[in-house]
């Protein structure tokens, strides 16, 4: 009986790994479609994630070429998937199309650091800035290139260049405490930052800052439709 059994097994076993080794036409188009739109859906994730970011930005009064922050830790109101609730966050969102080159300017880490990642619309990291980045905690001047931009650099920037016109930059500004002072340091420490194109480098607009706790504070559903669902 045993060996009846085992017989049979071993037929249902050859039969399926015929079945495996030999899959239909069918069978074929329908894996490559599948294995197709898995890759697509990876492929396109950070882009699409990198959209929805600005868009939330956007929903928070900003605009292109400005910085979002938060002027206090972040709750479970904030619909990130990872965030630190022990710093401040700031945002800049880069379009190059119609400003050219633009400039990220960090300060130096005296009374405070700056730590992150400026990168591309594909989420591409471009270079780290303060003290773990490119300046080392001296400052520098990051100058974000746009495809195609083929000028010489002027001397005294870190540049970077970017496969998208549009651009980030995802920053935090250490903080040294939980008190409330601790905190608005943080802030004033992180709104030394600017970011102005390279064109006005010899008079730079101010840098525009949006507070995304206080634009999400002032709509029904506190801070729950900013940053990310």
């Amino acid at each position: 009986m045993k060996g009846a059994i085992l017989a049979a097994l071993a037929v249902i076993a050859s039969a399926v790994s015929a079945a495996a080794q030999a899959p239909s036409g069918a069978d074929l188009n329908s894996r490559q479609v599948h294995r197709r739109a898995v890759e697509a859906v990876i492929w396109g994730m950070p882009a699409v994630n990198y959209d929805l970011m600005f868009q939330a930005a956007l929903k928070a009064g900003a605009k292109e070429n400005q910085i979002v922050y938060w002027s206090n830790f972040l709750d479970w109101k904030n619909q990130t998937l990872t965030p630190n609730p022990s710093t401040i966050y700031l945002m800049p969102f880069l379009n190059m199309k119609d400003t050219g080159p633009m400039v990220v300017e960090i300060p130096p880490a005296q009374g405070g650091s700056i730590t992150g990642t400026i990168f591309d619309a594909w989420q591409v990291a471009l270079e780290d800035v303060g003290p773990a980045g490119a300046d080392k905690g001296k400052g520098g001047k990051y100058l974000i290139l746009p495809p195609g931009h083929s000028e010489k650099a002027p001397d005294g920037y870190i540049v970077l260049r970017s496969g998208t016109n549009m651009a980030g930059a995802l920053l935090r500004s250490n903080v040294g405490g939980s008190s409330a002072a601790d905190i608005a340091n943080a802030v004033a420490y992180g709104r030394q930052i600017k970011l102005y194109p390279l064109s006005s480098t010899v008079n730079p607009p101010p840098t525009a800052f949006v507070d995304a706790i206080r634009a999400s504070d002032e709509k029904a559903d506190p801070r729950r439709s900013t940053f990310l669902r």
